[in-house]
């Protein structure tokens, strides 16, 4: 299988559970993540950002 099938498989599996998301379980690990996320802002030591922010952000990283 050459790697543009190998992407264009993994595309239609994308999709298709991106369709049938509610029947994908999140992981137990992910209600911890997001309550923790949630006290950082509650408290004051996290905030939201703007998308292009945070685009910035990321592509200031990985430069």
């Amino acid at each position: 299988m050459t790697t543009s099938d190998k992407l264009r498989a993994l595309e239609k599996i994308w999709d298709d559970l991106s369709r049938t998301s509610e029947n994908v379980p999140s992981p137990s690990w992910h209600a911890d993540v997001l309550q923790a996320r949630q006290k950082r802002l509650q408290n004051g030591s996290s905030r939201f950002t703007e998308w292009t922010e945070a685009k910035r952000t990321i592509r200031n990283r990985v430069k």
